[in-house]
């Protein structure tokens, strides 16, 4: 696979300062039942990266004693890892809103049984990656008959009470684009979404997520080995939109990695570009309990034009 970051190294990007932290991104492991294109962890079947239980009660013990009022646990399938409802039970126990990036089709895997209740029943937001609402463009990205599956999960969790209009069960969707483009519209996208699912398989669900796909691990390479690389960061840069720059979620978010290490963005995190604090090169989440990060840099890339491209790209989907 083709290394991205020396090719981001060079940039004009704007300065950014850190806020006041809101949201933990917890990455539990790279390991997944599928392997996406757009994916820009990496993840799939074969990665063993899962973090270890000390390192999740670190995460709890960091939760516990901060002000941090959303945990949003991303992967891989962070399902996977055996130590996800543990942290998903402790979160809520302190009252704390959790968000699982959720792919889906896990809901089906034979070790998973009662997956969908056990969210349900503690209350979790599902935000869940279906890049197009027909089964063709969805299988060839992501695998035959991975659509059929995101179906049979979104009516499963609909039947639970989940992406109800007027219900305490939030169901989002995210869509990435195929290829080298920026998203559309998100506002009109969402119902696009909604009429066809609807009409067609009489799944309700409440927001629908853009999300612009990162020049990064399996996406850029992908770009460089088309010789489209240098072609889509001009898209990005092109498209630079500065009203975006205040909502970008590096600066009120803590990412943390499988291992514990924390980063300012997912983004940066597989780069290997960690979070700057006291001079330190690595710093873990056990270091941080009690720290604020408010008004230390970011530490930015040429990447970081995705972010801002257009309409805005973050964890929770447009910016404007």
């Amino acid at each position: 696979m083709h290394a991205t970051l020396e090719l981001l190294e060079k940039t004009d990007f704007p300065p950014l300062k850190r806020a006041r932290a809101e949201t933990l991104q917890v990455n539990l492991g790279y390991r997944c039942n599928q392997q996406c294109l757009h994916c820009h962890v990496n993840a799939g079947p074969r990665r063993k990266e899962s973090m270890s239980h000390d390192t999740v009660l670190a995460v709890l013990d960091y939760l516990r004693h901060g002000d941090i009022r959303t945990l949003d646990i991303t992967g891989g399938a962070p399902e996977m890892n055996p130590h996800f409802r543990e942290l998903v039970t402790q979160a809520r126990k302190m009252d704390i809103h959790v968000m699982d990036r959720c792919n889906l089709t896990i809901l089906e895997e034979p070790d998973q049984a009662g997956l969908a209740e056990f969210l349900a029943g503690h209350g979790v937001e599902i935000t869940a990656s279906l890049p197009c609402y027909l089964e063709e463009n969805v299988d060839r990205q992501r695998g035959k008959g991975v659509f059929g599956a995101s179906i049979r999960a979104l009516q499963r969790l609909n039947a639970l009470g989940y992406g109800q209009a007027d219900g305490a069960l939030r169901l989002n969707l995210v869509y990435n684009p195929q290829g080298p483009v920026l998203p559309p519209p998100q506002a009109s996208l969402e119902q696009d979404y909604k009429m066809h699912l609807l009409e067609n398989y009489g799944i309700s669900f409440n927001q629908l997520f853009t999300l612009t796909n990162m020049p990064i691990q399996r996406f850029g390479s992908m770009l460089i080995s088309k010789g489209q690389f240098e072609e889509y960061m001009a898209l990005l840069r092109g498209a630079f939109q500065a009203q975006n720059l205040d909502g970008v979620m590096c600066r009120r978010l803590i990412s943390v990695d499988w291992q514990g290490y924390v980063y300012d963005c997912d983004f940066n995190q597989l780069l290997g570009l960690p979070l700057r604090y006291n001079g330190q090169p690595h710093t873990h989440i056990g270091q941080l309990t009690g720290k604020s990060l408010k008004g230390l840099p970011v530490t930015i890339r040429d990447h970081c034009y995705g972010c801002t491209a257009g309409q805005g790209s973050s964890c929770g989907g447009a910016l404007k």
